[in-house]
C-alpha cells in the first residue's frame, strides 16, 4: 500500500482539483497550511469513468488514467475466477446446476476424470456452451434431428458430418457435400479430422453418446437466428417445455438481415442503417458519429463490445461480417492453428525485444474487393489507413505524463507525421489477394498501400508490442502471438472457445475494431517517442501473463475437454430422450 501523501492547498487549485471531502483529516495541516491528503483520499476524490452495458468505458477528463482501473479491476477478476473453480465432481456437479439449472449430460463424471488426470483449469468455464446450446433445448429433439439432417444434404451449401451411430463406435465421418474433388475434399474437412483424431487418441471418444453434428467447413457462419425466435425457445427451454420450430407460424417482423438478430430496442434497431450508402465511414445517414470515437472509450468488458445489436458502428465498420454474437453457429475448440511453443529465437526475453513500435504484418483479407462492394469500410483497411494515412494531421494522446492518480485531462496534441515512421511498423506483405483485376480493384489496393515481406517467427518475436486483429474470420494467429511475451493488442468482434477462459487486461490488451483507442493504449505502455511516460512493466507483466496463459490454458488437452464436453452436450440436446442421457449424482438437486 503506497504512503506517499499528496499536499493541497487549502483553495482550489489552478488545475481545478476538487477539493476532498476529508472530515476530520481536514484537521490535519503542515506547518505551511497544507493540508496532509493521503492516497487512498486522493484517488477518492478523482472523478469516476462511465461504464455502459455495451461493454464501453467513457474517459472522464476529471478521472486518473482508466488502464490503472481496467488493469486492477481486471486482475481482481481473475484471481476471483481461478478461487472460485470447483475442486470435486461433487462441487462441479453443484456448480454445474447452479449455473444452468439443470443435470450435467450423461458422461459427465467421465469428462470430470479426464480434467483431472491432465489438470485442465477453470473447470467451470463453459458457459460458451451454453449460450451455442440454449435455445436448443426449447426445441422439440425430433425437429433438430430433421433440420440437422436436411443440412447435410444441401446441395447449395458446404458442409461435412461427424458423428457415431453406436455408443461403442468411434467418430467418424458420416457424411459431406463438398466439391467434388479429392484434394478439396480432405482439405476442407481437414479440422473436422483433427477434432476426431484428437478425441480418439486422447482416449474420450468411446464416452460420447451416438450423435450427427454438421459442420460448416468455413471460416465464416451460416447460422443467423432471428431474434423472436431465439427468445421464444429459450423462454420455453426455461419452463422445461418445448415447441415445434418446423410448424411455427411465419414471424410478422419489420427488420431483415442482421437486425432480426437484434432486440427491436436495441441500439442497432432503433438507428437508421443504409448498408448500401457509400456515406463517409465516420457517420451515419442522420450525420451523427457512427463509432464512439468522438469521445474517448475502452473496453472493459470483451464479449460485450463486440455485440453489434449494442454497438452498431461495428456493422459498417467490418469487411466480412462473420461469426459474431449474432449469430448462434456452435462454437468448436479447432485444433488447426495449435502448436506446442514456438521455434528457437522467436520468444526473446523482454528486456532482449528490441523494436518498441507496434508490429503487425498480414494479408489484405476481411472482405471481397470489387467496384461493386465498399471495401473501404472494411477492418484491415480502415487499420492501415488509421497507420498511414492523413499524416500530416495531429494526434490528440491521452495521458502522456499523468501519473497514476493523477487527472488524466483532454490528452496531449503530437504530430502524426513524428510518431508513426518511430511508433508503428504495420503493413501488408506480398500482393492484393480476393480482388478484382478486371475492375482494377487490385490496382487500387497496390497504389494505396506499401506491400512489404512477411515478417518470420523471429523477427516478429523481436517486437515488444504486436496487433491481432481480424481477417476472413477470428484470428488465426492469436495463439502464435500470446505465446511470444510480447504485449498483445487484440481487435476483433468474434467471441471464440477461450473467451471465458481468458482475462483481457491481464493476458492481452483488448482494442476496438475501428482502433479509435488504439494510440491511446499504445501510448499508455510505449510513452512517448523518447519511451518517456511509458509503463513498460506492466506491458511486461501482460507479455508474460499471456505466454503463460497460452501454456496452461491452451494446451491440446484443454482442446480436448472442451470439445468433449461440447459434444456429450450436444448428444444429449439432440436426442429424444434427453433424461435419458442426463448424469445422475447423488449431489443432485433435480
Amino acid at each position: 500500500m503506497r504512503t506517499t501523501a499528496w499536499l493541497q492547498p487549502p483553495k482550489k487549485s489552478r488545475t481545478e482539483m476538487p477539493r476532498l471531502a476529508l472530515g476530520s483529516d481536514e484537521r490535519k495541516k503542515d506547518a505551511k497550511g497544507y493540508q496532509k491528503v493521503s492516497w487512498e483520499d486522493h484517488r477518492a476524490a478523482l472523478k469516476k469513468h462511465k461504464f455502459y452495458s455495451n461493454g464501453l468505458l467513457e474517459v472522464n477528463p476529471n478521472g486518473q488514467h482508466p488502464i490503472f482501473d481496467l488493469i486492477e479491476q481486471s486482475e481482481a477478476a481473475w484471481k476471483a475466477k481461478l478461487k472460485s473453480a470447483s475442486r470435486s465432481l461433487h462441487e462441479a456437479v453443484i456448480e454445474y446446476e447452479r449455473r444452468y439449472g439443470r443435470k450435467p449430460p450423461l458422461g459427465f463424471d467421465k469428462w470430470w476424470q479426464y480434467v483431472e488426470d491432465n489438470n485442465v483449469q477453470l473447470p467451470d468455464e463453459y458457459d460458451q456452451i451454453d449460450r451455442d446450446l440454449e435455445a436448443y433445448w426449447g426445441i422439440k429433439p425430433q425437429d433438430l434431428q430433421t433440420i440437422e439432417f436436411a443440412h447435410e444434404v444441401l446441395p447449395e451449401c458446404d458442409t461435412y458430418t461427424l458423428g457415431k451411430l453406436n455408443f461403442k463406435d468411434s467418430i467418424t465421418l458420416l457424411n459431406y457435400s463438398l466439391p467434388h474433388n479429392a484434394s478439396v475434399d480432405y482439405d476442407m474437412a481437414e479440422g473436422g479430422k483433427m477434432i476426431m483424431e484428437m478425441l480418439r487418441e486422447a482416449g474420450v471418444d468411446k464416452y460420447i453418446p451416438p450423435f450427427r453434428a454438421t459442420f460448416n467447413p468455413h471460416d465464416s457462419p451460416e447460422m443467423l437466428t432471428n431474434r423472436n425466435l431465439w427468445l421464444k425457445a429459450v423462454a420455453h427451454a426455461q419452463e422445461g417445455k418445448t415447441f415445434s420450430i418446423l410448424d411455427a407460424p411465419p414471424l410478422d417482423d419489420p427488420y431483415h438481415g442482421w437486425l432480426t438478430a437484434c432486440d427491436p430496442t436495441s441500439p442497432a434497431s432503433t438507428t437508421p442503417i443504409d448498408f448500401d450508402a457509400p456515406y463517409p465511414t465516420h457517420l451515419w445517414p442522420n450525420g451523427d458519429p457512427m463509432s464512439p470515437s468522438h469521445t474517448r472509450t475502452f473496453i472493459y468488458d470483451h464479449r460485450a463490445a463486440m455485440d453489434p445489436c449494442n454497438n452498431p458502428h461495428l456493422l459498417r465498420q467490418h469487411g466480412h461480417f462473420s461469426p459474431s454474437v449474432l449469430h448462434h453457429d456452435i462454437i468448436s475448440a479447432n485444433p488447426m492453428n495449435w502448436f506446442r511453443d514456438l521455434p528457437l529465437g522467436a520468444n526473446p526475453a523482454w528486456e532482449d525485444k528490441v523494436d518498441e513500435r507496434l508490429h503487425w504484418r498480414g494479408a489484405n483479407t476481411g472482405i471481397h474487393y470489387s467496384k461493386s462492394i465498399p471495401w473501404r469500410l472494411s477492418h484491415r483497411i480502415k487499420m492501415m489507413e488509421w497507420a498511414h494515412h492523413n499524416l500530416y494531421s495531429d494526434l490528440r494522446i491521452l495521458g502522456l505524463g499523468v501519473k497514476e492518480g493523477e487527472r488524466i485531462g483532454e490528452g496531449a496534441v503530437v504530430e502524426k507525421a513524428r510518431w508513426v515512421p518511430a511508433m508503428l511498423d504495420i503493413s501488408f506483405t506480398g500482393k492484393p489477394i480476393g480482388c478484382e483485376e478486371e475492375d482494377g480493384s487490385c490496382g487500387q489496393l497496390r497504389d494505396m498501400f506499401e506491400w512489404r515481406k512477411r515478417a518470420n517467427f523471429v523477427d516478429a518475436g523481436k517486437f515488444k508490442y504486436i496487433l491481432d486483429i481480424d481477417g476472413n474470420a477470428w484470428s488465426s494467429r492469436f495463439k502464435r502471438l500470446i505465446t511470444t511475451s510480447s504485449c498483445i493488442f487484440k481487435a476483433t468482434i468474434y467471441p471464440e472457445w477461450f473467451t471465458d477462459r481468458i482475462q483481457p487486461w491481464v493476458h492481452y490488451v483488448p482494442v476496438q475494431i475501428d482502433l479509435s483507442d488504439l494510440w491511446d493504449a499504445f501510448s499508455f505502455f510505449r510513452g512517448d517517442l523518447n519511451g518517456d511516460f511509458g509503463h513498460d512493466d506492466l506491458a511486461q507483466k501482460i507479455g508474460e501473463a499471456g505466454r503463460v496463459w497460452s501454456h496452461t490454458f491452451w494446451r491440446q488437452e484443454d482442446l480436448v475437454a472442451y470439445n468433449f464436453r461440447l459434444l456429450l452436450e450436444y448428444a444429449r440436446v439432440m436426442s429424444t430422450d434427453r433424461e435419458a442421457m442426463s448424469f445422475n449424482h447423488w449431489a443432485s438437486k433435480f
